[in-house]
């Protein structure tokens, strides 16, 4: 008697990977102690009506100050980490509007949010540019872009060596880049920067530890 293969089994999915192993992956590297440090400098400064982008997985749900939150939107890609998210934030209390979506494409209006906050993200959105003009558009007039984002390191050693592990690390972490600029990119769409720290994370390889951090404004 033949033993029919249990749906969703691996051997008959190729996506299995970027289902269920990469989520797992990508929110156990996202919630290390020096990740969570730094989420707690750039996260609790979030206020008024307030969109993250990369929503999914919920790690930053224990970072915001809720007292100067009236509103949180988010949007993410990945059905598995967006369950995870809308779980986490009906039990710290939020009314949150998490939807499915791409950062290139908000599925929300025109100057809607004061603040939108994105951490983590750029690095695998498929087009980073795209992605800059749509937070300009959902950003009220005066709002303004917090970002913590791991980027293209400064120095040639470790350059090199993100170079070189790219074409393997977009494979086997969601696309994530490692070569892509932070603060260089927002200049070169038309934001002004506010205070901004970049520095490399302890106790991490240098080609995956370069961060920076800060507020950007249209």
């Amino acid at each position: 008697m033949s033993v029919p293969q249990a749906a969703g089994g691996h051997h008959d999915d190729p996506n299995f990977w970027d289902r269920h192993i990469m989520p797992r992956l990508i929110t156990f590297c996202c919630g290390q102690p020096a990740v969570a440090k730094a989420r707690s400098r750039i996260v609790p400064r979030a206020s008024g009506d307030v969109l993250e982008l990369g929503c999914g997985g919920g790690i930053n749900l224990d970072h915001y100050d809720r007292a100067r939150i009236t509103r949180l939107a988010g949007v993410d890609p990945s059905p598995q980490l967006l369950e995870t998210a809308r779980g986490k934030a009906k039990v710290r209390g939020f009314d949150a509007d998490f939807r499915a979506g791409i950062a290139e494409a908000l599925p929300f209006a025109d100057a809607s949010f004061d603040t939108v906050l994105t951490t983590f993200t750029l690095c695998s959105v498929q087009d980073p540019d795209a992605v800059l003009g749509e937070m300009r558009r959902v950003l009220k007039p005066g709002g303004r872009i917090l970002f913590l984002e791991h980027g293209a390191a400064p120095d040639s050693g470790p350059a090199r060596w993100q170079q070189r592990i790219e074409p393997v690390w977009k494979k086997i972490a969601g696309g994530c880049h490692l070569t892509r600029p932070v603060g260089d990119a927002f200049r070169a769409r038309g934001f002004s920067l506010g205070e901004c720290h970049s520095r490399y994370l302890p106790r991490t390889p240098r080609f995956l530890g370069w961060i920076e951090m800060g507020e950007a404004r249209a």
